[in-house]
């Protein structure tokens, strides 16, 4: 009985010091909005959805309560102000992109309970490794096969990859407790964390927040599938993954340069692993027809959802995954919750002219620039108030239609506009050590100090703006988008 008081006093006085002064900040934030005078151009039933979108968006990044609490919480506060109707509050949680998201999260759970994917990145240590170089391009090589089908970059970066690198680390002696981890193991943390921001930005469906972009950009009259996110991000994706490697040895040089027991090390692990088992051919199988659909849906007229709901469904009458599986993967339903939540504000902010206002208000200030500068200035914002943000996804939904519209005023072609905005959002968490999911992972191992992750990050971030701005918007006009 004194354990469990004592178990109740800490919890209360947990809330006591850091929610309940939050909760109240936020509570005063969303009550000084609502009062506020309503703009001139807007209604208050707009402005009311506004404070209640700023509210959510403050909690999401002072991390109040866990994401999905603070969805239901503004789906409640929508509905019983009658600033939407049940109806609206719950239209996002019917659309395709959001049940895409949910079954790319549970078909990526096939991955790591096969064990497909630590064996497709041991099998490319094992060919790639003998040098630091090619054991990077192999961890490289893995992050890129396994992200079109892991949309929590957290999953595949922290789930499958970050224990490989972990596991290589040690095997060269290399670790924070006894002051070696610049031998190899602090290089290959960063390269890592970076491959998988770059990756997060190449494929629809590579995080969470990608489907979002999509839908959000409907509303400015750019339809955007998985094949022409996949094309337009080809040639700038390849290219930062390509040098990165080198730069970042150039940056945060490993003091080993030859691996040569890493493929042995490789070869031991899945020697322990063995053949294929079926379920793993099963996944393979699946793996590969899902590609083919999601790169031929629209030829064949199979949409990208309806392509996830087959994959899942073999994986499930194979027995690759049960039931069990689809009910415990809690941070699918979670994602599922939230990003419903977060689109449907965003879809009803556009729909009643927010973003429209904003733009009208600001054109002024961006008249005065010819577009090209214009646009440069505004993904420069876009991108390093991203210092702001914990999440990709709360990112993208507090301002990149608000930034669409600004720099489509200034004139600045839409597709381009778009495309190099929804790149940016997943580039721009490369920066911090909070800035998705991913980076405390790797941040957490102790394996590169706060002060050089920030200074290689902020490096790197001028260099893969560079290269997605310079090399994207060639390829893009190539591929005739702009």
């Amino acid at each position: 009985m004194a354990n469990s008081n004592a178990v109740s006093l800490n919890r209360i006085s947990y809330l006591t010091i850091f929610k309940i002064p939050k909760l109240f900040w936020i509570a005063s934030l969303c009550t000084l909005l609502w009062y506020l005078p309503v703009p001139q151009g807007l209604d208050a039933k707009t402005w009311h959805l506004f404070a209640i979108f700023v509210t959510t968006i403050v909690a999401i990044v002072v991390n109040l309560l866990p994401m999905g609490a603070i969805a239901i919480l503004a789906l409640a506060l929508a509905t019983i102000t009658n600033t939407l109707t049940v109806k609206q509050s719950l239209s996002a949680f019917s659309t395709s992109v959001v049940w895409l998201i949910l079954l790319a999260f549970l078909l990526a759970r096939g991955f790591i309970k096969t064990g497909l994917g630590s064996r497709i990145a041991y099998y490319f240590v094992l060919h790639m490794g003998k040098s630091t170089l090619g054991l990077a391009y192999g961890l490289i090589t893995t992050e890129f096969l396994l992200a079109p089908f892991t949309p929590s970059n957290t999953a595949r970066g922290g789930g499958i990859v970050f224990p490989i690198v972990t596991a290589l680390s040690q095997e060269y002696k290399s670790s924070p407790k006894d002051g070696t981890e610049r031998k190899i193991g602090s290089y290959l943390m960063k390269l890592a964390y970076q491959t998988n921001v770059i990756t997060s930005a190449m494929f629809l469906t590579a995080t969470a927040g990608n489907p979002l972009i999509t839908s959000l950009a409907t509303k400015f009259g750019v339809d955007i599938s998985w094949t022409t996110w996949a094309l337009a991000a080809l040639v700038p994706g390849l290219i930062n993954l390509a040098v990165l490697p080198a730069v970042v040895q150039l940056l945060y040089p490993a003091e080993i340069k030859s691996t040569p027991e890493a493929p042995k090390f490789a070869s031991d692990k899945l020697k322990e692993m063995g053949p294929l088992r079926p379920a793993e051919w099963i996944m393979l199988a699946t793996f590969g027809l899902l590609l083919t659909l999601w790169i031929l849906g629209p030829t064949l007229g199979v949409d990208a959802t309806v392509a996830a709901l087959v994959g899942l469904s073999i994986l499930l009458a194979t027995d690759v995954l049960n039931w069990d599986d689809i009910l415990k993967e809690s941070n699918a339903w979670h994602t599922f919750i939230w990003l419903s939540t977060l689109l449907m504000m965003s879809t009803f902010l556009t729909e009643f002219g927010m973003m429209t206002w904003f733009g009208n208000h600001i054109q002024g200030w961006v008249s005065a620039f010819h577009w090209p500068v214009a646009f440069g200035i505004i993904c420069l914002i876009y991108f390093y108030s991203h210092y702001v943000f914990a999440t990709i996804t709360a990112h993208i939904s507090s301002m990149f239609g608000a930034f669409v519209v600004v720099a489509m005023t200034a004139g600045a072609p839409p597709m381009m506009v778009v495309l190099l905005l929804a790149f940016l959002s997943s580039l721009c968490a490369g920066i911090t050590h909070y800035g998705t999911g991913t980076a405390p992972v790797y941040f957490g191992s102790d394996y590169i100090k706060l002060k050089d992750w920030w200074r290689v990050g902020g490096l790197l971030s001028l260099i893969n703006i560079t290269i997605w701005a310079v090399f994207g918007s060639l390829w893009w006009k190539v591929l005739g988008l702009w």
